[in-house]
């Protein structure tokens, strides 16, 4: 994984925001975007642990049409000369053409299988996996295989995470990402200093994630660490939905800060603190991490 030559730890990075500002709050942009062009903020940090398990092995994972996940999956199998193949959740896709971040994996050499939403459901249950590693792969290849799941969320990546709130002691007293899985959250808070807090901004709607953030804690560590909570409030109805007044906003911290803001988890996050700074969620004198976890893939 040296060989990739990861920019660690990412740049932390000061921006004046009069938003924040003039309520005492200073911003701080946790740079992981910058951590390498292709596996990209907490994708490298949740792949790489996985990618040093995988001794070699054919990586298979799951996505949905638009993972950014199974994109830095398939350019690290590309990078490091790893099969890949991707499960992505919709059958009815199969027929069509292929979108840009489906394309841009096939070109990077997944091998790309479109499975009905309810087995993508169960996915996790062993006869279901079962199955789909001996369909995919017959029952020789399926012994050679490496799963990592969804999003890539497990113990490893979780405490692979860790090491990002270990970068941020003493230079922030909130820390705020995007999140989906919820496996860097609860590696962030696992390893920032008490007194510091975790904020995560789910972009999936249902209120679920609270449970699996405690359980991959507790698969990672043993239990719950650091202190953290989520503010569910800016989903803008679900995964991969990015309305107008999201885009704009967008658009505006781009301008007013030079730097790219990807739409599906980092936007909304950056959304979501401005709207609790004008809330008065943060205290006068606040320094607030907001971490970059991604940015904009090339199409």
């Amino acid at each position: 994984m040296t060989d990739l030559r990861p920019r660690l730890p990412s740049p932390l990075q000061e921006v004046t925001d009069d938003r924040f500002g003039r309520h005492g709050v200073r911003l701080l942009l946790k740079r992981d975007d910058l951590i390498h062009p292709e596996l990209i903020g907490n994708k490298w940090r949740k792949l790489a642990p996985n990618l040093e398990r995988a001794t070699g092995r054919t990586l298979l994972t799951f996505g949905g049409a638009y993972s950014n996940h199974l994109r830095a999956t398939a350019a690290a199998g590309r990078l490091l000369g790893l099969p890949t193949v991707g499960v992505v959740r919709g059958d009815e896709l199969a027929g069509r053409p292929l979108n840009p971040s489906l394309a841009r994996c096939a070109a990077d050499g997944m091998r790309l299988h479109f499975v009905d939403r309810a087995t993508y459901r169960r996915k996790t249950e062993p006869e279901i996996l079962k199955r789909l590693l001996n369909r995919l792969l017959g029952a020789a290849g399926a012994e050679g295989v490496y799963v990592v799941p969804e999003g890539g969320s497990n113990a490893a990546a979780v405490r692979g995470c860790r090491a990002l709130g270990e970068e941020l002691r003493g230079h922030a007293d909130v820390v705020a990402l995007a999140c989906g899985t919820g496996g860097t959250l609860a590696g962030l808070a696992a390893g920032l200093a008490p007194g510091q807090r975790a904020l995560g901004v789910p972009v999936l709607r249902g209120g679920f994630l609270g449970e699996e953030i405690r359980a991959l804690q507790e698969e990672a560590f043993g239990g719950r660490r650091g202190e953290w909570r989520l503010d569910e409030r800016f989903h803008f109805g679900g995964y991969a939905r990015v309305p107008p007044e999201l885009d704009a906003f967008a658009e505006d911290f781009e301008r007013r800060h030079g730097v790219p803001v990807e739409r599906l988890y980092v936007a909304k996050s950056l959304y979501g603190l401005v709207a609790l700074a004008e809330e008065g969620a943060f205290a006068r004198g606040t320094r607030l991490a907001a971490v970059v976890t991604g940015a904009p893939f090339p199409a």
